[in-house]
């Protein structure tokens, strides 16, 4: 399959550390996107930094997307960002996830019409990542010690794994790839949800009521992700809720999406 031309759009709030090295690793790739895009959900200064470094340096655009801090809205500033992408295929990369050197290419090969892709994550422990992001420790020096764990999901295979399904487990928004006339069909993120939480399963069960289906991968388009305290839960349960709502109407677009900021 030939090589599709990419958006990567990163999500962000106040972690410019994590956000250094996930930048570093995206211009260090095998194959450069397209363009990257910062959706930045309110961010300090300090964010707005790390990312005029990388503009002044990097060979593809990098655009910052901001808006104001009012709580967790990450659904608005990704789609937001979403209507800055210039590509026709959207890949969505968390800014605690750190991509491998081949996950552009990975992720380009994958594209296919008619599906969405879903890569998967290993994880760096806690007491690690401060280590892992100033490079004083490798991945490999991370597996051998035991602060690498999900370990089949970081390993690059001759041959990938890829199911073919609509299903609901394993949907996370930090490594998910889809076509941009997709996303604007279903009207993007639903913005009515408020905090952490189900956005993700939502957007994608939307593109299963669409008629997609989800490319579920292993050994191809690998991340790293940077564990950290867990967000607030408080949403959660009503989240949930909501959710079950559009799996049960088999609901394709959403009310409060993308589409006001495209007028």
């Amino acid at each position: 399959m030939s090589q599709t031309a990419l958006t990567v759009i990163v999500s962000t709030y106040n972690q410019p550390a994590a956000l250094e090295c996930i930048l570093t690793a995206l211009r260090r790739q095998t194959l450069e996107p397209a363009e990257i895009i910062v959706a930045d959900d309110g961010s300090k200064p300090e964010t707005a930094s790390v990312i005029h470094r990388h503009q002044l340096k990097a060979g593809v655009s990098i655009k910052h997307c901001w808006h104001e801090d009012q709580g967790f809205r990450k659904t608005i500033i990704l789609n937001q960002a979403i209507t800055l992408a210039t590509q026709t295929y959207i890949v969505f990369l968390d800014g605690d996830c750190v991509p491998s050197r081949q996950f552009i290419a990975d992720h380009a090969r994958l594209a296919e019409a008619g599906y969405f892709v879903q890569g998967r994550r290993a994880f760096i422990k806690e007491s690690a990542v401060g280590d892992f992001v100033a490079g004083r420790v490798s991945l490999l020096g991370l597996a051998v010690t035991g602060r690498l764990s999900g370990l089949f999901k970081a390993v690059r295979l001759p041959i990938p794994i890829v199911r073919k399904n609509q299903g609901q487990r394993g949907l996370i928004g930090c490594n998910l790839a889809i076509w941009r006339e997709d996303l604007l069909a279903v009207n993007g993120f639903d913005e009515a949800y408020a905090g952490w939480g189900m956005e993700d399963s939502d957007l994608c069960s939307r593109l299963y009521h669409l008629g997609r289906q989800r490319k579920l991968v292993h050994g191809r388009a690998l991340v790293y992700h940077l564990n950290h305290p867990v967000a607030s839960r408080a949403q959660v349960q009503t989240n949930q809720e909501r959710l079950a709502a559009v799996l049960a109407s088999r609901a394709v677009r959403c009310a409060q999406g993308i589409e006001h900021h495209l007028r």
